[in-house]
């Protein structure tokens, strides 16, 4: 599908050491299949799709993984369950082995669940997101992301050399997002093609097939109503009284956008020293060339006049951070958003062996000093060692002695 370097090849190949297994979960069309073929360009290719191929595996699975015992790309694994079994088996009887199987899969709730239970220890699982800004680029990753190696430390940042991503690559990897085929092309109306054909397949045949008892109409309706929700808290309460539902039925709706990984919802920011949390789960479209094309924006001075069109921005920035943090070999970091009852707001708080790090996240060049006391009160709250304000600026300078301002070019 593409040439272009991602930045998680280097942290695949890695893991291979480590595991005899490596899953790549994500979005349909993400570039999953491309990843895993750049990675082991030599290892045999073995595609779930097509129906001959997925008919000998549930006659046998067993036999079927012993005539590839190792060194196999297994693509689009969701909807075969019996694979994970029969994958447990296999591994343990040559437990010391490692790199023996990269799995793909897509666009299944179930898929994580039985990777998770049928092969613990013995998997790792990676999540792979749309291209980044930076990939589209063919840059490097950031020196953004080094921030995270060890504890937080600003003077990485004030002495690493500025990335070479321009400000209008950025913006038009915000509009068009990162679907590697038809961003690549770089053709206008293959673009909307494209993506038109994307949403018919993942509503006419994904849906239907993973949930087959799902009201396919309402959750239609749905995926309209959430775009236009994007970068808000969701009242499910609400939603369902405008989609005529169940408050159950849109929990279930928003954990099949989330499963399918249209949708990224994050949890709220909790901590002993700050009362008055609203304790609801914020999210956003993950990839914002996609949510564009859901709301009809054609053309991009049409997001620019639309109500979205902060959300949009701040959707991107956060996906752009998390993309980056995934291609990174640190672990164990956790994403949430922070709000009060009387309506302060971090847009992202990231948490780790690292620390703890709030970004505020702007569309604008320029921000007052009024618009950063949030993020300045929530630092000091904590005592932590500085916050981030992220927005289309320049320059990488100190806004207070709390606040950093990082230009959305660096992500």
């Amino acid at each position: 599908m593409t040439g272009l370097s991602r930045h998680l090849e280097n942290r695949v190949a890695r893991l291979l050491k480590q595991f005899a297994v490596v899953c790549l979960v994500g979005v349909r069309q993400c570039g999953k299949t491309t990843l895993a073929q750049r990675v082991r360009p030599d290892w045999a290719y073995v595609d779930l799709e097509d129906p001959a191929t997925a008919d000998r595996l549930q006659h046998d699975p067993r036999f079927f993984l012993q005539q590839s015992p190792r060194q196999v790309i297994i693509d689009e694994v969701q909807g075969h369950p019996q694979l994970f079994q029969a994958l447990r088996g296999a591994i343990d009887e040559r437990r010391h082995e490692k790199g023996r199987y990269i799995l793909t899969g897509s666009s299944s709730p179930e898929l994580l669940r039985h990777t998770a239970e049928s092969l613990a220890g013995r998997v790792a699982i990676v999540h792979i997101g749309t291209l980044k800004a930076s990939e589209l680029a063919s840059q490097p990753l950031s020196p953004f992301y080094q921030l995270f190696a060890n504890k937080l430390d600003a003077n990485i940042l004030l002495q690493a050399k500025p990335p070479a991503l321009s400000l209008a690559q950025l913006q038009q990897a915000w509009f068009w997002g990162g679907y590697p085929e038809p961003v690549l092309a770089q053709d206008a109306d293959f673009y909307r093609q494209w993506m038109d054909n994307y949403q018919r397949t993942y509503l006419e045949r994904d849906i239907p097939k993973l949930f087959p008892h799902l009201n396919h109409q309402a959750y239609r309706r749905f995926l309209t109503m959430l775009c236009h929700l994007s970068g808000t808290i969701v009242n499910k309460r609400n939603l369902a009284r405008a989609l005529e539902v169940s408050e159950g039925a849109v929990r279930n709706y928003l954990e099949i956008a989330a499963g399918t990984f249209l949708w990224r919802g994050l949890p709220s920011f909790e901590s002993s020293r700050v009362r008055s949390v609203v304790k609801m789960p914020k999210g956003h479209m993950c990839d914002t060339g996609l949510l564009h094309f859901l709301l009809q924006l054609a053309h991009e001075p049409d997001l620019q006049t639309h109500p979205i069109v902060g959300a949009s921005f701040e959707a991107f920035v956060v996906e752009e951070i998390l993309k980056g943090l995934q291609a990174t070999s640190v672990t164990g970091w956790q994403a949430h958003h922070y709000r009060t009852r009387g309506g302060t707001e971090i847009d992202l708080v990231l948490q780790g062996a690292f620390g703890t790090l709030p970004i505020e996240i702007k569309r604008a060049s320029r921000v007052s000093m009024r618009n950063l006391q949030s993020l300045s009160r929530f630092v000091q709250q904590l005592n932590l060692p500085f916050g981030i304000l992220v927005n289309q600026s320049q320059q990488l300078q100190w806004l207070t002695p709390h606040v950093l301002q990082l230009p959305a070019t660096w992500l």
